[in-house]
């Protein structure tokens, strides 16, 4: 079966174009490449992922919300905890609103939402997760050794075992 080489953009709908771009590019540090009238691009420079911002004029109002079928949140990816600490100053020299820093077996991770609410995630990935990823994607270690790794991180009754 084919498979992706990686995740390449996301697109997101938004009420206000040019209060969305001020957020992605001077929030997160996006770099505005494209302006398509009803929508914009940014990307970032480190990884090439791309963020579409779209307003369609036809568009149903109201808030965004993680419990409508569709988006949940956008997770975006730190290079490591200390990178994670260094966004958190960001974010409050900023005076964007976010949650604390939380620590989990996979990695640490602060949530943040953009002008519209809509849900983001900055995560720092563990090194064991990093590890168990690069395992997972050199296709060398068999689907059970890796589900045995995961669960002997996580515990029982979390991974999926066909």
């Amino acid at each position: 079966m084919p498979s992706f080489a990686g995740v390449n953009h996301v697109a997101l709908t938004v009420t206000d174009l040019e209060r969305s771009t001020r957020f992605y590019a001077d929030v997160l540090g996006l770099l505005p490449v494209l302006d398509l009238g009803h929508g914009r691009v940014l990307l970032d420079r480190r990884s090439g992922f791309s963020v579409g911002l779209l307003r369609h004029p036809d568009a149903e109002g109201g808030a965004f919300t993680e419990l409508r079928t569709g988006l949940d949140h956008l997770g975006l990816t730190a290079t490591d905890r200390d990178e994670l600490v260094a966004w958190e100053h960001h974010l409050d020299s900023l005076g964007v609103d976010h949650s604390p820093i939380t620590d989990t077996a996979l990695g640490s991770h602060l949530n943040l939402r953009d002008p519209d609410g809509i849900a983001l995630e900055l995560q720092a990935p563990t090194a064991v997760y990093v590890a168990l990823v690069q395992q997972l994607g050199s296709g060398e270690v068999p689907d059970d050794v890796l589900r045995d790794q995961a669960e002997a991180l996580l515990g029982p009754g979390l991974v999926i075992r066909p």
